[in-house]
């Protein structure tokens, strides 16, 4: 006979959905992995269907463990949001996780979440910087922040700001090596950019759209910022957001009006939370803080 559903268990089950794993579940509900895996045996034991399927990059939710995760994240929602009209500080409470580029994540936000978490003492947020694609239908994040838009109506995607990028090098470089006078040139000169199996979105191959032959990329990694750093030193080119190269004042803009290309930022969030409190407040901020730095994506 099937007992009644615990809460607590119903708690942990959407801790391992959201997180995708009990180790990482456990970390946000401040208890070991062990503990984690008592409580989602007890709630399968009660329900008397298998709600994960076990990998070992962690743990996927069945057909039946996605039905159950809807109606358990409603109530959990519902819990923080009596929770937080009880507060006295009316803060923000949980975590809230985001996706983001690189770019974006550490040369524009990591710097401008202070004021969030200070407004907020009780709110914890994550930011995921790496090189591929996190699935919010997997509940890998909250928020995304990537260049491509969802096509997906589980999605609410808007765009967040557009911004630009440009071939780069430093004096020395420039000084040493052929001159550039128009695109063509590039093609004998050497890159850095992305290895060629992690340009996982059409928008971040970059190179292809100047022209530049994938042979000429012989510094390839997954950072921007490595990138960025190689064009530095001296010995390559590399194709930077402008706001992102703006923080090396040793890199100039080669044929800005010519090889200026314009990408935009998309902020997505599933469908179903829009009006979850601490997801709804920190895409606000997000909005916010964009906004006011529109000049510094418009280089």
């Amino acid at each position: 006979m099937k007992r009644n559903l615990d809460w607590r268990n119903l708690q942990f089950f959407v801790a391992v959905a959201r997180s995708g794993s009990l180790s990482e579940a456990g970390r946000l509900l401040g208890v070991d992995h062990a503990t984690v895996g008592r409580h989602i045996v007890s709630l399968e034991t009660s329900v008397g269907k298998i709600l994960f399927e076990r990998h070992p990059r962690g743990y996927a939710l069945t057909r039946y463990g996605e039905d159950l995760f809807i109606t358990a994240e409603a109530m959990d929602r519902k819990a923080t949001q009596v929770a937080q009209a009880s507060s006295h500080t009316h803060g923000l409470t949980g975590t809230v996780r985001i996706s983001a580029l690189e770019g974006f994540a550490n040369f524009f936000l990591a710097s401008r979440i202070g004021p969030l978490l200070a407004d907020n003492p009780a709110l914890t947020v994550e930011i995921l910087t790496i090189q591929q694609i996190v699935a919010l239908s997997r509940r890998q994040a909250d928020i995304a922040i990537t260049v491509t838009p969802a096509v997906d109506n589980r999605f609410l995607c808007e765009k967040l700001t557009p911004y630009y990028l440009c071939v780069y090098a430093t004096h020395e470089y420039l000084a040493r090596e052929p001159a550039i006078k128009k695109r063509e040139d590039f093609s004998s000169h050497l890159f850095s950019g992305y290895v060629d199996e992690m340009i996982f979105m059409r928008e971040l191959d970059y190179l292809e759209d100047l022209g530049v032959s994938r042979k000429m990329v012989r510094i390839q990694n997954s950072s921007v910022q490595a990138q960025m750093e190689a064009a530095c030193s001296g010995v390559c080119m590399a194709v930077l957001p402008t706001f992102v190269a703006a923080t090396r004042p040793e890199l100039v803009p080669i044929l800005p009006e010519e090889t200026r290309l314009e990408r935009h930022y998309w902020l997505i969030t599933r469908a179903e939370e829009q009006k979850t409190p601490r997801i709804d407040r920190v895409c606000d901020f997000l909005r916010k803080e964009v906004l006011k730095s529109e000049g510094l994506f418009s280089l």
